[in-house]
């Protein structure tokens, strides 16, 4: 199964994540600036922004492939770049509308079928509810797969 957290810069991606997976069992988190810093490309052209998307995708597939549940933590601006990754379960970080990047700015596209949408930064116990959401899909997903 893949999670992606996505919204624009400092919205609270990072935050949030690092709270889930302390929640959930068999899971691996890959963040895109610690992935981006690990293959040293910060490339944020369209070309660069789909590289990245695919490189989040085959981290996460790998990972899925082989029964853990993974969360990917990154902008993921465009519908294209949210497709490609293909996500099983998405949360959208709408807490702000612009970020101090433009070009990120200008290119980002709000998503329209996330399963969570978080509009404000979140206390403890929203977390937790969040998290319980989450925890409901995936043992509805792998009710799914005993059927």
């Amino acid at each position: 199964m893949k999670i992606l957290v996505c919204g624009l810069p400092d919205t609270g991606k990072t935050y949030l994540t690092e709270r889930i997976i302390k929640h959930l069992d068999n899971v691996c988190w890959f963040n895109a600036d610690k992935v981006r810093e690990m293959v040293n490309d910060w490339d944020f052209s369209d070309k660069g922004r789909m590289r990245q998307s695919e490189r989040m995708k085959t981290f996460a597939d790998f990972e899925s492939k082989h029964g853990r549940i993974v969360i990917c933590d990154f902008v993921a601006p465009t519908n294209r770049t949210r497709d490609l990754f293909d996500a099983d379960f998405k949360i959208w970080m709408n807490t702000h509308t612009k970020s101090k990047y433009e070009n990120t700015n200008k290119i980002f596209e709000e998503p329209s079928d996330c399963n969570i949408v978080i509009r404000k930064y979140l206390s403890d116990d929203e977390i937790l509810d969040v998290i319980g959401v989450i925890k409901i899909f995936i043992e509805k997903q792998k009710n799914k797969k005993i059927d």
